[in-house]
C-alpha cells in the first residue's frame, strides 16, 4: 500500500467519525470537551457557527453522529447492546446551560448593496441568512406563516421542541438584521425575479403530504387527515382533540410524531401500522422507543386496502397480512400470506406515508428545469438552479430529510450566493479550516486525561408520563444536569486528538504494539489492502475505517494501524521510548460564506 497521506484534510477528518457523518461537520468532539469544563457558552457557539440551531437540534436531530460513534463500536466485545455517547443530547445541554450569548453573535456587516430573498423561513433559508447578513447583504426572508421556524415550528410537536426555543434560536438570526415579512406567500416566482434581488434562495420544505386513494377515502374525508397538515392544524390550536380510537399510518418520524399527539390529545386506543417490517421503518430508533415507551403498539406487515364507513362516519380500516421475500439481488418484495384480512375499528385515521415537493408558484417557462420527480435541477455542489441566480436547499432541493441536512444546504447555498455575487465562480469552493496541533506537554504528558470510561451510557430523565401524556405542551425530556452531563461527556473517546506517527524515529522496538489496549498497531511487511487487513495482530474487517499505513521502516517492514478501533488513548504515544507517536488534535472546520479563494476555470456549465 502507499503511505498514508496523512497532509489530506479529508484523512484525519474521516477518523473523527462523528463529525464526518455530520452534513453540517459540526467538530463534536471539541464541543463535549468544553462542556465538560462547564464551557457551555462556548460550547454553544462552536455549535452556531456549524449546525446553526443547538438548542432545537439538541432535542430533535436525527443524530447521524450518534451511529457513527466509535465508542459503540468498540464496545461490542465487552457488552451486549454497546451505545454512542450521547451526542445529541450534550449538545442541548450547551444551549441549556449557557449565558446570554447574544453579544458574542456577529454584527451585521456594512451594507454591500446586494439584495438576497430567501422563500420560506425554514432551517435553510434561516442558515442563508446567518451566513449572510454579518457580509452585509440585504436578506428578506419570506414566509406564509406569523413566525420564523418553517417546519420545525408546525411539523415537530411541543412536547419534543418548546416554542421558546425556537424563538430564541430564530430570533439569534433575524437580530443580524434579517428582514422577515410574515404572512406572504409567494404566488409567482416571476414576479418575484422582477423586483430585482441578486440572487434568491428556495427553502420552502416538501410542503405536501401524501395521501392514500382507498376505497371509502372519499366517503370518510372528515375523519381522514394528512399527517403534516394535521400538526400544523395542532400546532397552531387549530386541532385541540381526537378520536378515542386513532389509526396512523406510516413508519417515518411524522407518524411517530402523530401517534404521540394523538395520544395527549385524548386518543386513549392509537396504534402505529406499517407495510414494511419493523427494523425497515423509516423511523429513527429511538422515536420508535419512544411511541412504544408511551405504549403505543406499532404493527408492521400490514398493506391498507380500504377505510370501513357506515353512513359518512368512518368507523375502522381493513388490511392485508403480507410477508416479505427476497430475490437473488436482495430485492425485497412484500407478498401475501394467505390470512384472512385484519380489520381496526377506528375513529380517525392519520396518513403519514411521505411528502413531496410542491412548487405550484414557480412557472415552468421562467427558466428554472424539473427532473421527472418534481425535483429541480442543481449542481451537485454549488445547489444552483438552471437560473444562474436561484439556488435550492434543505426538503425543496432533494426531497425530505432533516434539520441539519437542510443547514448543510444553507451553508454551501450561502458560499454560493456569495461567491456568484462577487464576480467568482460557484462551483470553486472554498477550503475547510484545518488544524494539527501537538498536545504535548512533557516528554510522556498531554493535554488531555486518556482514561477511559467504562460508564454506560446514561438515560436522559423524563417527565412523569400522568403530566406528561395531559398535555401536548408539556416537554417530555427534561434534559441532562451538569454532573450527569459531565460524565456522560467523559465517555467520549476524542477521536479528534489523534495519533500521529513519525517513521524516522521509530526503533521497531515493538513496544506501541504491546501496550495497546485493542491491538490496532502491527508492524509486518507491505502488500496490498485486503493482504493488509487479514495479516494485523487484529483483522481490521470494517472496510469503511482506513488503515493507517506509514512508509517503509528501517526493517522493510511497515507499521500499520486499524483506526476502526483505535481508542486514541495515547498510550502508544506514553510508551514509545523515541516519540515516534505523537498526539495531535485536529479542528476542522467547514467553509463559510465570505471567504475568498484564487480563481480557477469555471466547472462544465449545468448541462
Amino acid at each position: 500500500m502507499q503511505p498514508t497521506n496523512t497532509a489530506d484534510p479529508a484523512y484525519f477528518h474521516k477518523v473523527v467519525d462523528c463529525q464526518w457523518a455530520c452534513p453540517a461537520h459540526t467538530p463534536v468532539p471539541e464541543y463535549i470537551r468544553m462542556i465538560a469544563q462547564g464551557r457551555y457558552s462556548d460550547a454553544y457557539m462552536v455549535n452556531w457557527v456549524s449546525n446553526v440551531f443547538p438548542g432545537i437540534l439538541g432535542r430533535t436531530c436525527d443524530r447521524p453522529c450518534e451511529p457513527a460513534c466509535r465508542r459503540g463500536r468498540v464496545e461490542k466485545s465487552n457488552t451486549g447492546d454497546p451505545e454512542p455517547v450521547a451526542i445529541c443530547r450534550l449538545k442541548r445541554v450547551a444551549a441549556d446551560l449557557k449565558d446570554d450569548i447574544r453579544g458574542r453573535l456577529p454584527p451585521r456587516g456594512a451594507p454591500n448593496g446586494r439584495r438576497v430573498a430567501c422563500i420560506g423561513a425554514g432551517p435553510a433559508s434561516l442558515t442563508v441568512a446567518r451566513d449572510l447578513a454579518p457580509l452585509g447583504y440585504q436578506v428578506t426572508v419570506f414566509d406564509a406563516e406569523a413566525k420564523a421556524g418553517g417546519f420545525m415550528r408546525t411539523q415537530v410537536p411541543r412536547f419534543r421542541l418548546p416554542e421558546e426555543v425556537i424563538d430564541e434560536e430564530c430570533g439569534y438570526i433575524l437580530g443580524l438584521g434579517v428582514e422577515f415579512i410574515a404572512g406572504q406567500r409567494i404566488a409567482s416566482m416571476k414576479e418575484l425575479l422582477a423586483q430585482g434581488y441578486d440572487a434568491v434562495f428556495v427553502g420552502c420544505g416538501a410542503p405536501r403530504g401524501r395521501d392514500l386513494e382507498l376505497p371509502g377515502r372519499l366517503e370518510s374525508a372528515s375523519h381522514i387527515h394528512i399527517g403534516i397538515d394535521w400538526l400544523a392544524s395542532v400546532s397552531f390550536g387549530h386541532v385541540s382533540s381526537v378520536g378515542r380510537r386513532v389509526i396512523v399510518l406510516g413508519g417515518g418520524n411524522t407518524a411517530m410524531d402523530c401517534c404521540r399527539s394523538a395520544r395527549r390529545l385524548g386518543g386513549t386506543d392509537v396504534k402505529v401500522i406499517v407495510r414494511s417490517g419493523f427494523e425497515e421503518m423509516k423511523a429513527s430508533p429511538w422515536e420508535k422507543e419512544d411511541a412504544m415507551h408511551e405504549g403505543i403498539p406499532i404493527l408492521n406487515y400490514h398493506v391498507p386496502k380500504t377505510f370501513v364507513h357506515e353512513n359518512g362516519k368512518l368507523t375502522g380500516m381493513t388490511f392485508a397480512l403480507v410477508r416479505a421475500e427476497y430475490d437473488n439481488t436482495g430485492r425485497r418484495n412484500l407478498v401475501p400470506t394467505g390470512e384472512p384480512d385484519v380489520f381496526f375499528p377506528c375513529d380517525d385515521v392519520l396518513i403519514a406515508v411521505g411528502q413531496e415537493n410542491s412548487f405550484p408558484w414557480i412557472e415552468r417557462d421562467c427558466g428554472i428545469a424539473f427532473d421527472k420527480w418534481g425535483l429541480p435541477v442543481l449542481e451537485p455542489a454549488t445547489f444552483r438552479s438552471t437560473v444562474p441566480n436561484v439556488f435550492f436547499g434543505g426538503d425543496a432541493a432533494l426531497g425530505p430529510k432533516n434539520i441539519i441536512t437542510a443547514v448543510a444546504h444553507g451553508h454551501e447555498a450561502a458560499i454560493s450566493i456569495d461567491r456568484l455575487l462577487n464576480g467568482e465562480p460557484p462551483g470553486q469552493r472554498p477550503p475547510p479550516t484545518v488544524n494539527l496541533m501537538s498536545q504535548k506537554m512533557g516528554i510522556h504528558e498531554w493535554s488531555y486525561d486518556n482514561d477511559t470510561s467504562l460508564d454506560a451510557r446514561f438515560k436522559v430523565p423524563w417527565a412523569k408520563a400522568e403530566k406528561a401524556l395531559a398535555s401536548i405542551r408539556v416537554e417530555v425530556e427534561l434534559g441532562f444536569d451538569a454532573a450527569t452531563a459531565f460524565r456522560e461527556a467523559q465517555r467520549c473517546l476524542n477521536c479528534d486528538v489523534q495519533t500521529v506517527f513519525n517513521q524516522d524515529t521509530c526503533i521497531e522496538c515493538d513496544a506501541c504494539v504491546d501496550i495497546c489496549p485493542m491491538d490496532c498497531i502491527t508492524f509486518t511487511g507491505d502488500g496490498d489492502e485486503k493482504d493488509l487487513r487479514q495479516r494485523l495482530k487484529a483483522p481490521a474487517l470494517n472496510l469503511a475505517q482506513d488503515l493507517y499505513v506509514s512508509g517503509e521502516l528501517k526493517t522493510g517492514r511497515v507499521m500499520v494501524k486499524d483506526e476502526d478501533v483505535c481508542l486514541h488513548c495515547g498510550l502508544c504515544a506514553e510508551r514509545c521510548p523515541t516519540g515516534a507517536w505523537d498526539m495531535q488534535k485536529f479542528l476542522f472546520q467547514s467553509a463559510l460564506a465570505g471567504r475568498r479563494v484564487e480563481r480557477q476555470p469555471e466547472p462544465e456549465a449545468l448541462a
